[in-house]
């Protein structure tokens, strides 16, 4: 990743950054590989997937962490044999499920618990990435991972040719995930405070959207990323 040639994102009257707000410049570079990989992140209620949402609809193949972090869980597969193998059967539900709520809060607070649960999870999330991303069709390709940067272990920061950072207050943060989760402002809190800061995310990233306004003004954001994006030429990786 590189840190030439910034271009920024239009501005909103809606959208300007209060004397709090973090001020990302955007970074581009032309670099030349055969299908770019994205990366796609940001705290809790920043917005990754109204962005990913917003990609998807342009034809862009779209690999969610989440999304393969419970194709990898599933009943019966390896990965959940080897949770229950390590924790004991009260990671499963009265169906053979994996009790999700269960195991997040064991591991919450418990950083002997979550290392053990990354060592099992982290090298078979990698992988079913790999996999899906060998088979994208679309002229580049998103990853979204809420813990891009801090997942060292699974090393999906490593797959990626950029990283866009989707960058919101916390202020929003705590009122969009307030009103979508069950869980309290307190464990929001919580969650936030064992992420990545966002002044070193958005250190981190290539690209920044700030989304403190409507879905209109990400998507004017998002609409020059993209065609930066397109117009990345397709040559061999090396």
């Amino acid at each position: 990743m590189t840190y030439d040639n910034h271009i920024h994102s239009p501005s909103h009257p809606d959208n300007q950054q209060d004397e709090h707000e973090i001020d990302p410049p955007q970074k581009f570079q032309t670099f030349y590989v055969d299908t770019p990989i994205i990366g796609l992140t940001g705290g809790i209620g920043s917005g990754k997937t109204a962005v990913s949402d917003w990609f998807a609809a342009k034809g862009i193949d779209v690999v969610d962490a989440d999304v393969v972090g419970h194709q990898i869980m599933k009943k019966g597969s390896p990965a959940l044999q080897k949770l229950v193998e390590a924790f004991g059967d009260w990671v499963l539900d009265k169906n053979g499920e994996m009790n999700r709520r269960a195991v997040r809060d064991h591991v919450f607070e418990n950083d002997k618990a979550l290392l053990t649960l990354e060592s099992i999870t982290h090298p078979a999330i990698r992988q079913e990435i790999k996999n899906q991303l060998s088979k994208v069709k679309s002229a580049y390709a998103i990853l979204s991972a809420p813990l891009l940067f801090e997942s060292y272990e699974a090393g999906l920061v490593s797959l990626c040719d950029r990283v866009l950072v989707v960058d919101a207050s916390e202020e929003t943060q705590l009122k969009r995930a307030s009103s979508r989760d069950t869980q309290s402002v307190e464990k929001i809190k919580a969650i936030m405070a064992n992420q990545l800061s966002r002044k070193a995310r958005v250190e981190q990233a290539d690209d920044v959207v700030c989304n403190n306004g409507d879905l209109a003004q990400l998507h004017e954001q998002l609409e020059p990323l993209h065609e930066n994006y397109l117009a990345f030429r397709k040559l061999p990786r090396y």
